[in-house]
Parts: structure tokens; C-alpha cells; sequence
């Protein structure tokens, strides 16, 4: 009788989950050790977050930002399912799934990322748009695509948000609208960035004055409604029209997560060991932005992809290593910089020693992230059609 496979059941598609079962598969299994890995995620597709803005000025196609899992994975052993996850059976050791599917795991990750709280202020959840998923910016597009074929003279955004995917946001949608947008970046903290390098919070500032964003530094939203959203200035409310708001503002946990009886922080994160296992539960790793995790330096890691790249690493390791009997190995997190696209062909990175913007700056962080995407198939694939797109380009005209 064939003895059943280890099972490892990875939850979430995203850098952690995703980046963790490619992993698994480069790893030195002896024919006898090999695992059943089936990665569930209720998407069909991944999604290279860090480039998702490019879709919004047509500098990327979504196939090379988004492409599907199946191609992905094609060529593995690795199982995809696509689905929602309903529940999860830490005794029984089963996922349950919304259309009534269990999967057994022997081996658990958790990498089901967070989602961003819009039920804080009044009409936030039912107007203000996210920008997390593929389906975030389609939503935004499909709304531009209207307002740009309207007669309206002016195209009026609220960005709420002053973190990078804010200025992000703010950048790109500048250089799409022109003339007829009006921007605007609503932060309410006293300056925009304020985690991130000065030389990258100077470059942004100059960015987003050069493209005549409004900055409402030390404002607050009170409500948002179809037409308006309402702005709190040290105690002075102002009621602006608004045509589309976005909403860049914190990270929580999923609900499923919250549910769970392991330890967790106040913010409802997991609370794992520098293994980047769950305290108590040594058969659930846990990565990315539902997790707390102080690294074998004790630096508490931060929830961005870069971290989440990294961590995935470390954890398709030491699940190799807690099935073949061998030591696990504590996570360390290298800061390797911080980058950001500052509207078409142009961008900031600060770090490793290297202060770059511009130009220069936009190909360093093509060719980095051209470097991190999840496979060399679709490496090559992305890296032949930015060669050929210039040729492209010239012969259409």
C-alpha cells in the first residue's frame, strides 16, 4: 500500500503564498519525501502589485502583471484550486471552502494578505474605491473610461492617502487626466511619506507639484457620497465635489483570520516565531500582512511585498527542512531600499547606498521587478515584449 504524501495546503496566491510553493518545488526532496502542495486562492490570477499602476496609463498589459495561476504553475507538482475559503478546522486539520470543498493539510500556510477598512467613515465602503486587486483597477479604469468620454470639464479625484500607493496613484492619474484633471492627496498625517527615506519624500513633493496635486496635509474625511466628500481642516469642515475617491488608507485582517484561536496582536495579526511559525503551532506558517514577525535580530518585519518576497523564501525552507528532520532556520529581513513610480517613465529608489530618480530610476525598478516576477518563463515572456515594444510602437505609426 502507497504511503499518503505529506500534504501542505498554502492559502493565499500572493508573494507569500505563491513565492513559498515555487520554493518548495526547487528544494531537495528525496523521492520518498516529495509533498502534495496545493496552493488555493480565490483568484485565477496573481498579481505583481508593485507594477498594478502601470495598467492604469497603459505603459503594462494586464497578462504581464497578472497572469494566471495555471500558467504559472504549469510544469509542477503544484495543485491549484480556485476558491474562497470558508473556514479552517485546526483540529481536524481541513480547509473548508465555499462551494463545500475540504482539503486535508499536514502542513498549513497562511498567506491571505489583508484587506483595506473602508466601514470607518460614512459612505466610504459603498463609494470610495481600493486599490489592491486587478479588479480594483478595473473598476477605476471602467470609471475614468466614463468621465473622460463625459463633457465635464473637469475630472475632479480624491486620493485619501499619502503613503506610496497614494502618491503612487496620484502621479499616474496626473499624467492620464492632463489638463482636465484635479487632484487631489488627502493625508492625515503633517506630511506625506513619512516612514520612507527624505531623499524619496523630496522627490515625491517635487513629483506631485510639478503635476499640480493638492496636498491636504492634516485633514481628515468626515463622509463620502456619490458626488462629494467632506474634509476636516483643524476643526473646519469643507464639502468639495468629487467625481472618483480612492481609498489607499491601512491594512487589516481578514475576518477568517480574526476568527481563528491562535495568538494574535492587537491589530488581530498572527503572532509568529522568527521561523515564521504560528506561537504553539508549529505545523502553521503564517507570512505577509497577516502576520507579526520580529526576525532572529528581533526586527519586527513590515507588511510590503519586498518583506513578503523575502519571508517566502525562508518558509518554503523550513517546511522542507520540518519534513526531512532537519534545523529550521530564523527569518532574517534585509532592507534592500524603496521604490516608487512617479508617472510614466520616471521613479524614486532609495536605498543600499543609491539615491535615484528620473529615468534612471524607472529602469532600475523595471529591472528589479523584472527580477522578482514569479517565474523564468514568464520573465523572459515580460522581458521580449518590453524589448520589442519600442519596435512595436515606431512601426504603428
Amino acid at each position: 500500500m502507497t504511503e499518503q504524501p505529506t500534504r501542505i495546503c498554502i492559502l493565499g496566491g500572493g508573494f507569500g503564498g505563491l513565492y513559498t510553493a515555487l520554493r518548495l518545488t526547487q528544494l531537495p526532496w528525496l523521492p520518498a519525501e516529495v509533498p502534495e502542495i496545493t496552493l488555493v486562492d480565490r483568484h485565477d490570477r496573481f498579481v505583481f502589485s508593485p507594477l498594478l499602476y502601470e495598467l492604469l496609463t497603459g505603459e503594462l498589459q494586464a497578462w504581464e502583471i497578472a497572469p494566471p495561476f495555471e500558467q504559472l504553475l504549469k510544469g509542477t507538482s503544484i495543485r491549484f484550486v480556485q476558491g474562497a475559503v470558508a473556514d479552517i478546522d485546526l483540529t481536524a486539520h481541513q480547509v473548508q471552502l465555499h462551494n463545500g470543498r475540504f482539503l486535508d493539510y499536514d502542513r498549513l500556510v497562511l498567506a491571505l494578505g489583508g484587506e483595506t477598512p473602508l466601514d470607518g467613515v460614512p459612505g466610504a465602503k459603498e463609494q470610495a474605491i481600493p486599490f489592491r486587486t486587478v479588479a480594483d483597477a478595473y473598476r477605476l479604469e471602467e470609471r475614468l473610461r466614463l468621465l473622460e468620454a463625459s463633457d465635464a470639464e473637469r475630472i475632479r479625484v480624491a486620493i485619501v492617502g499619502g503613503g506610496y500607493s497614494g502618491v503612487e496613484l496620484a502621479c499616474k492619474l496626473a499624467e492620464r487626466l492632463g489638463e482636465r484633471g484635479r487632484l487631489r492627496l488627502v493625508e492625515r498625517g503633517e506630511e506625506i511619506l513619512k516612514s520612507s527615506p527624505d531623499f524619496n519624500r523630496k522627490v515625491a513633493r517635487q513629483a506631485l507639484s510639478e503635476r499640480q496635486v493638492w496636498l491636504d496635509l492634516e485633514t481628515t474625511v468626515q463622509s463620502v457620497d456619490a458626488e462629494t466628500i467632506a474634509l476636516e481642516y483643524r476643526g473646519q469642515v469643507d464639502v468639495l465635489p468629487v467625481d472618483i475617491v480612492l481609498w489607499t488608507v491601512g491594512t487589516r485582517t481578514i475576518p477568517l483570520v480574526r476568527s481563528l484561536p491562535l495568538k494574535q496582536n492587537a491589530q488581530h495579526q498572527l503572532v509568529t516565531t522568527p521561523t515564521l511559525q504560528v506561537v504553539d503551532r508549529p505545523e502553521i506558517f503564517a507570512l505577509g500582512d497577516l502576520a507579526e514577525c520580529h526576525d532572529a535580530d528581533g526586527q519586527k518585519i513590515p507588511a510590503t511585498a519586498q518583506a513578503a518576497f523575502q519571508q517566502a523564501d525562508y518558509a518554503g525552507w523550513n517546511l522542507w527542512a520540518s519534513l526531512t528532520g532537519r534545523p529550521l532556520l530564523p527569518f532574517r529581513y534585509q532592507g534592500l531600499g524603496e521604490m516608487m513610480t512617479l508617472g510614466k517613465d520616471t521613479a524614486t529608489l532609495a536605498g543600499l547606498g543609491l539615491q535615484l530618480d528620473g529615468q534612471l530610476a524607472h529602469l532600475a525598478r523595471r529591472l528589479i521587478y523584472l527580477y522578482r516576477l514569479p517565474t523564468p518563463e514568464h520573465q523572459m515572456r515580460v522581458a521580449f515584449n518590453w524589448m520589442s515594444r519600442p519596435l512595436q510602437e515606431l512601426m504603428s505609426r
